[in-house]
């Protein structure tokens, strides 16, 4: 038997899409397959196809030479297929073993037998190099931890077949290579591995082979060691593309946006950032790095208005915005490029046209005398559609629902660069995004900081932070515990600041 996994001329569509359009994928037992490319590409749709989530309109899927009928999840899991979804499933107030067990829980007598499992866990934790606590609760526990506890899950339920989709995007460079060591143990013990993803770094660090889709096409699977990562990145995107940023000097300015001393509660109404002092200058990139959670997402809202504050000040071009609402902080110069696309960047079901002006649509000429003005509406959208080459359905009118992440992404940048303001706040500007809208997307973020502009770039994207800013300011437990030139530094500093070492005052 030569493959443990065979996905055969796989077609699944959705209305007016064609996801996957004959796509053969063959994984060989105790190997490393990623599966790699662009936003949209169909990645995600054909391992949903493999786990039972979707069913396909054509093709047959074969595990150990046999064919079956994957026609849900619960039937994936009895033929060995586990599944580490992007964003984790695990409820946060349970400990890591109640977590695991949900579903197929044991007992004893009329009780759950936890004890029984946390053993079988801790077992399993030592084989695979865990080193996960059974009874840790979710909540208390790391974001790379909680990944681990998901490995655990499948390995408990005796996966032999291990899809992880995604599975570095909220992880520190630490946490990424240990990864890494845990996929290859995984497969040393007999495991065999599909990795979903677009980072080129990670798919030559561990995989064997790698499947590349385009545009819902099979493009062809090639052998990792005997393939360079331009000539993967130029499979996956269909021309060549650039990987170092081309940038000039900064030409920096004045101040052009500080804040001070600033706190910020977060949701259970704790301190989130404390006391934090920074300042951005006009003509510059602040890059601001950390591990998620570290404060990062209400320090963003804070600035643009999303969040309360409870101490301290913000200033734009010296004046206030500590209770300015937040029309008025947009008008005012403050362009946000945020975090969570589909909750704070756009309406899914408006058009794309719409979601162009929901900042503008009552200034002339998109409304006169509070009508509408269709035409100048959709001029805008199309000539925005057209120099940042967002790509959809139907055009202007194509419900935004319906566009691939990297398409939904590029229609918020566009939206927000057209506004020229004078201070830019980019949140993660190219999660789940591929190498060639990334390239696109840090082309336009460049410009904006050689036309004068102020950026303050938020991401969890170490390479993207050492790559875009100018200065970059590391945050850690809702404090600011370092701030260093780009030039000067590199990813391993950074990242143990990140971890909080390397800044004082960060053992409270």
């Amino acid at each position: 038997m030569e493959y443990i996994i065979e996905m055969l001329n796989i077609r699944k569509e959705f209305p007016g899409i064609v996801a996957n359009d004959n796509i053969t994928l063959q994984l060989k037992p105790q190997e490393i397959h990623a599966l790699l490319g662009e936003n949209g590409a169909g990645k995600s749709t054909l391992m949903s196809v493999l786990f039972g989530l979707y069913k396909p309109e054509k093709g047959i899927i074969k595990i150990r030479g046999q064919e079956v009928k994957v026609s849900n999840p619960n039937i994936a899991t009895e033929l060995g297929i586990g599944m580490v979804h992007q964003h984790f499933k695990l409820i946060d107030t349970f400990t890591v073993t109640e977590n695991i067990i949900l579903g197929m829980e044991e007992t004893s007598g009329l009780s759950i037998d936890i004890k029984s499992a946390a053993k079988k866990i801790e077992t399993l934790s030592k084989q695979y190099g865990l080193r996960v606590d059974p009874y840790a609760k979710i909540q208390d526990i790391s974001v790379g931890m909680q990944q681990r506890v998901e490995i655990l899950k499948m390995l408990y339920r005796d996966a032999e077949i291990l899809i992880f989709d995604e599975p570095t995007a909220v992880l520190t460079p630490q946490e990424i290579e240990e990864l890494m060591k845990i996929m290859k143990d995984l497969v040393k013990e007999g495991k065999s591995i599909i990795l979903i993803t677009h980072k080129l770094k990670e798919i030559k660090a561990v995989a064997d082979r790698c499947t590349v889709i385009r545009k819902g096409k099979g493009i062809g699977t090639v052998n990792v060691a005997e393939t360079t990562k331009a000539e993967m990145a130029e499979l996956m995107v269909g021309r060549e593309v650039s990987f170092s940023v081309e940038k000039d000097e900064a030409k920096v300015g004045d101040v052009a946006f500080k804040i001070e001393n600033l706190t910020v509660k977060d949701k259970r109404g704790l301190d989130a950032v404390k006391d934090l002092s920074l300042s951005v200058n006009y003509g510059e990139i602040l890059g601001v790095a950390g591990i998620e959670g570290n404060g990062q997402t209400e320090l963003i809202q804070a600035i643009t208005g999303l969040a309360e504050i409870e101490s301290g000040d913000i200033l734009l071009k010296g004046e206030s915005l500590k209770s300015m609402p937040i029309r008025k902080r947009y008008s005012k110069g403050i362009g946000h490029i945020p975090e969570d696309r589909h909750k704070h960047g756009l309406v899914l079901d408006f058009t794309l046209e719409d979601n162009m002006i929901l900042q503008n649509y009552y200034k002339s000429p998109y409304s006169q005398n509070g009508i509408l003005q269709r035409n100048e509406i959709r001029k805008n959208s199309e000539k925005l559609i057209a120099e940042f080459d967002v790509r959809s359905g139907q055009g202007s009118k194509t419900l935004v629902r319906s566009m691939s992440g990297g398409n939904q992404q590029k229609a918020i940048i566009a939206r927000e660069i057209s506004n020229s303001p004078d201070l830019m706040v980019v949140a993660q500007p190219t999660r789940g995004l591929d190498v060639g809208a990334i390239e696109y997307i840090h082309k336009r973020i460049i410009e904006e900081r050689d036309k004068g502009r102020a950026v303050m770039l938020f991401s969890l994207e170490l390479d993207e932070i050492l790559n875009l800013a100018d200065r970059i300011a590391v945050i850690y437990g809702g404090k600011i515990v370092g701030i260093v030139n780009a030039k000067e530094t590199n990813e391993n500093e950074i990242g143990l600041m990140m971890a909080g070492s390397g800044g004082e005052d960060t053992h409270e």
